[in-house]
């Protein structure tokens, strides 16, 4: 059952009607090629996978019935495919949060859970950490043996926590999203929240409202700044457009984590243009 009548708006309406993936006895060639792919789609974060990067090793024993789909799993966790896409370029914090995501289909709860597997990494290691959480009782609750793994915080379920589903709505960005494109980049998602046993808000999709965004820039309040010139002419329109890591102006050159510009609609193209050139990511463009 959907977690919210709201699905289509929040980009959730995908996983509203979709049924579970699983690999099922005397299963086909199309049922287990179905899991694998939907096994990397879900420990990959919806990345694009190169055919040579494909575990061929491992997807043999499966289609061999050598392992399980929870052994697949694991196989695709711990290979190095997966640590160069999230491991290596991500703060700590933030390989915690992608794992609760792949592996458990949620966000973290509570800064408990980032200190757990943050304990568990530093003094036994990745692999073993990756272990804590397919080899705990709420993922084999979850997902058993043979179910891959799936987003569980858009539905209800046993266990389920409303912060649960608005903290995953700042992991999950739109079902063609990929977790290694987000414009937040490597930085955590939940850190400061967490922390502050704060919940997350929940950012409509792009397009909603007259509205574009995919997150705010900041959490600190981002300066604003109007563009000069008369808003008279062919529109009257203003809209406001926030960038996270435009460089500022002067010496030495250093970027400034958000800003926020007025521009009248006859001007937004150019402006546009111009933070491109200034290296910015505009992260949301909304009416004034």
């Amino acid at each position: 059952m959907p977690i919210t009548a709201a699905a289509s708006r929040l980009g959730t309406s995908a996983f509203s009607d979709a049924a579970r993936v699983e690999l099922r006895p005397n299963y086909t060639e199309a049922d287990v090629e179905a899991v694998i792919r939907a096994v990397y789609r879900q420990l990959l974060g919806n990345d694009y996978l190169m055919a040579s990067e494909r575990l061929t090793n491992a997807e043999s024993l499966l289609r061999n019935g050598k392992i399980s789909v929870r052994e697949f799993v694991r196989c695709v966790a711990k290979s190095e495919l997966y640590k160069k896409k999230f491991l290596y370029n991500n703060f700590q914090t933030r390989v915690i949060e992608l794992n609760h995501k792949h592996l458990l289909g949620r966000a973290p709860y509570d800064e408990s859970e980032v200190i757990r597997h943050l304990d568990i990494y530093e003094t036994q290691g990745f692999d073993a950490d990756i272990d804590s959480y397919i080899d705990s009782q709420e993922y084999q609750s979850a997902f058993g043996e043979n179910v891959v793994p799936y987003y569980r915080d858009f539905q209800y379920h046993t266990g389920a926590r409303t912060i649960g589903f608005t903290n995953m709505f700042r992991l999950y960005r739109g079902y063609a999203n990929s977790d290694r494109s987000q414009t937040e980049g490597n930085s955590s998602r939940l850190a400061r929240n967490l922390a502050q046993n704060r919940s997350s808000s929940i950012l409509s999709p792009s397009g909603s409202s007259g509205s574009w965004a995919h997150f705010s820039a900041s959490n600190d309040v981002a300066p604003t700044k109007a563009l000069g010139g008369s808003v008279a002419g062919e529109s009257d329109r203003v809209y406001r457009i926030e960038v996270a890591g435009i460089k500022a102006a002067g010496y030495p050159n250093v970027r400034r984590s958000s800003v926020a510009y007025l521009v009248p609609y006859n001007q937004l193209s150019y402006k546009m243009q111009q933070i491109q050139r200034q290296g910015g990511r505009i992260v949301s463009v909304s009416p004034a």
